[in-house]
């Protein structure tokens, strides 16, 4: 069990769980209405989205997942961290809940995430709320991510840097707000609680090690085909909500989701990195709030 005590005047969510082959699927279900799904990336969790829920379950019903390994889910160790797995389980947790109707709120690892669900049920998603990520290979090798990141996926050295020293989760503390004065003890402590121990950050380091660097990576022929799915909501409605100062999707990945989506709204927030959300929920919320209301369901 994660002890929140620390941190659960910021995350007062009643905590839900869905059982998935015996494991423990964590999620949050707050407010009613028309249904947003937000989906985290790595090495985050449901916690990343805290502000966005308090304020959006006014009006809607917010469902934040913690992806398996993730958050307060469980952390198996010998289990298949893959995006076809963790599409799965979202698909999983969409039809328990019966879900229709839906806006996709995504982040880094949420995207290929949520857009490997669209893809696979297109009938069930109206609406998109894109922040700093990646849904799509790149063909045209136009998009680098970081050698740091790839480090990370070496065996051994990513078992040392990310399970043993934690350095993923700490270091993105550091690399990936901005704002550093927002990062306050309780709001540190809710980020890295979960992952307190080398068997507690088995996803993160599985999360890195799925990456795909090349078509022998089990998540390269799963994004292969959401890439070339991508074009049949080309002209549904999204924002794009970008972090400009983000040192692993940089600004070439903004550009190749306009190339996918020219008809989405862009906002660039100059001084937010790649938490974008934790760097500047204050301007984000009402962009998104005049995003739903312009765009009915």
């Amino acid at each position: 069990m994660v002890d929140t005590s620390s941190f659960r005047h910021l995350y007062p969510f009643q905590s839900h769980f869905l059982d998935i082959n015996g494991h423990r699927y964590h999620y949050v279900d707050e407010g009613q209405g028309e249904v947003l799904i937000m989906l985290h990336g790595n090495p985050t969790w449901s916690f990343y989205w805290r502000n966005l829920i308090t304020h959006f379950s006014k009006k809607y019903r917010v469902i934040a997942p913690d992806h398996m390994g993730c958050g307060l889910s469980d952390k198996p160790q010998k289990y298949p961290y893959t995006l076809s797995t963790h599409i799965e389980n979202l698909e999983k947790l969409i039809t328990h809940l019966n879900l229709s109707n839906i806006t996709l709120f995504m982040h880094d690892w949420g995207a290929p995430i949520g857009m490997g669900y669209a893809t696979q049920f297109k009938h069930h998603v109206r609406r998109f709320v894109v922040f700093n990520s990646a849904a799509f290979l790149d063909f045209e090798s136009r998009l680098k991510l970081p050698l740091r990141i790839k480090l990370c996926s070496l065996p051994i050295f990513g078992d040392i840097v990310i399970r043993l020293f934690n350095a993923f989760a700490r270091g993105a503390l550091l690399m990936a707000i901005h704002h550093q004065e927002k990062l306050t003890p309780d709001v540190k402590a809710g980020y890295l609680a979960p992952y307190n121990s080398f068997k507690n950050r088995v996803a993160n380091l599985r999360f890195v090690q799925d990456i795909p660097w090349h078509p022998a990576i089990p998540s390269y022929s799963i994004l292969e085909k959401i890439t070339y799915d991508l074009s049949h909501f080309k002209k549904y409605p999204m924002i794009i909500i970008w972090g400009e100062k983000d040192f692993c999707f940089t600004h070439r990945f903004l550009m190749a989701w306009e190339d996918f989506f020219p008809y989405a709204y862009t906002r660039l927030i100059s001084d937010a990195d790649h938490y974008v959300v934790e760097d500047a929920y204050e301007r984000i919320i009402p962009w998104v709030e005049n995003f739903l209301k312009q765009n009915p369901l």
